[in-house]
């Protein structure tokens, strides 16, 4: 089955996903055309089978469920021109972070502190020697150590020590949500834009942007404004859509992290007024983009200064820069096909069908 044969890229081909109005974005549709890595076939398929043999997911559950949420062609529609051993652990790496998150919010709903605490300080330790975890008792941990143990490969030391740096900082944000939730305090915006960009993982994903290149940037390169800001936009436009297509779902779940619901609480918007400046704020970072993805190419092109390195590095940045902009439409299109956010459709709106209770955390 195709990632999307209905694409919406450079012809006026009307797309079968039905986009509600309210989540409907026509510049995305228009101005940033979907690609798909050509190893998306094998793709699916390894990281479908990576999920059984290290436990993440129930064998019933991954034959009804893992090809329809989509997490493969997210990552596919992302890194294009990633090696595809690269993107192999990336994708797997992906779905493997939405099975951590499944587990977090049953540890919470189900109120499994102790459990949490296990898997928090294992995670720690798992991501700093990934070597010694491989064989872990907890499927979880064990397939955090593969993931890593492959990104470790790909670069420097120095990159794989930023990576466990930006990783730590996720795992802790992590257990900042997991009180939040247990104590029903629902963070202030500015508290939750900050915390946002740790539990998506922003720098994460951006990191992983040099593997996919081939290139590990230097500081100078990598903390450019000119290189940051569209990083930084295309992330956040990430986790702002998101958080506008899965705030029925996290409503239903008694969830306290979500913009909408931050600017309902702290703000006094009505709800109806929170989807509308959420939509404000997913818009605005589309067009900040635009004007910071070509500041982003200028800084590619000084960079090509005639050396061979400056020649490197010019097109690593315009690499990465192609990818944060392939970011958005992959972004889009995956909240509008993946059985994750088809909350309606769901037996119980609380409780996603792809998750197994008994599995995760204490029994």
């Amino acid at each position: 089955m195709p990632a999307f044969p209905y694409s919406t890229t450079t012809t006026s081909t009307p797309t079968a996903v039905a986009v509600p109005p309210q989540l409907a974005l026509p510049v995305i549709e228009a101005v940033f055309p979907r690609q798909l890595h050509a190893y998306w076939p094998q793709l699916q398929e390894k990281t479908r089978g990576w999920l059984l043999e290290k436990r993440l997911m129930p064998a019933d559950k991954v034959e009804e469920h893992a090809d329809g949420l989509c997490y493969t062609d997210l990552m596919a529609g992302y890194y294009i021109g990633a090696p595809d051993e690269v993107l192999q652990a990336i994708a797997d790496y992906s779905a493997w972070f939405f099975v951590w998150d499944d587990r977090h919010d049953r540890d919470i709903v189900h109120g499994r502190p102790a459990a949490w605490r296990r898997l928090r300080s294992a995670l720690h330790t798992a991501l700093d020697s990934p070597r010694e975890h491989l064989r872990h008792q907890d499927a979880l941990v064990a397939g955090l150590a593969d993931s890593v143990l492959r990104f470790y490969s790909f670069l420097s030391p120095a990159w794989n020590a930023r990576f466990a740096r930006h990783f730590h900082a996720v795992i802790e944000a992590y257990d900042r949500e997991f009180h939040n939730r247990t104590e029903g305090v629902v963070p202030t915006v500015e508290e939750y834009l900050a915390l946002r960009r740790l539990t998506f993982a922003h720098w994460i994903w951006t990191d992983l942007l040099e593997p996919s290149a081939g290139c590990e940037l230097p500081d100078a390169v990598r903390k450019n404004p000119a290189y940051r800001r569209p990083a930084l936009l295309s992330q956040e436009f990430a986790a702002w859509y998101n958080d506008l297509c899965s705030l029925p779902k996290e409503l239903a779940g008694d969830e306290v992290h979500n913009l909408g619901i931050s600017l309902v609480k702290h703000d006094g918007l009505t709800l109806e007024e929170a989807v509308r400046e959420m939509r404000r704020r997913v818009e605005e970072c589309v067009s900040e983009f635009l004007v910071a993805e070509q500041e982003g190419l200028r800084f590619a092109d000084g960079l090509a200064d005639g050396t061979v390195r400056g020649k490197e590095l010019g097109a690593a940045v315009r690499d990465c820069l192609g990818n944060m902009r392939n970011w958005f439409s992959s972004v889009y299109w995956f909240h509008h096909e993946s059985g994750r956010y088809m909350v309606d459709s769901w037996d119980d709106r609380s409780t996603p069908p792809y998750v197994d209770d008994e599995a995760a955390g204490e029994k």
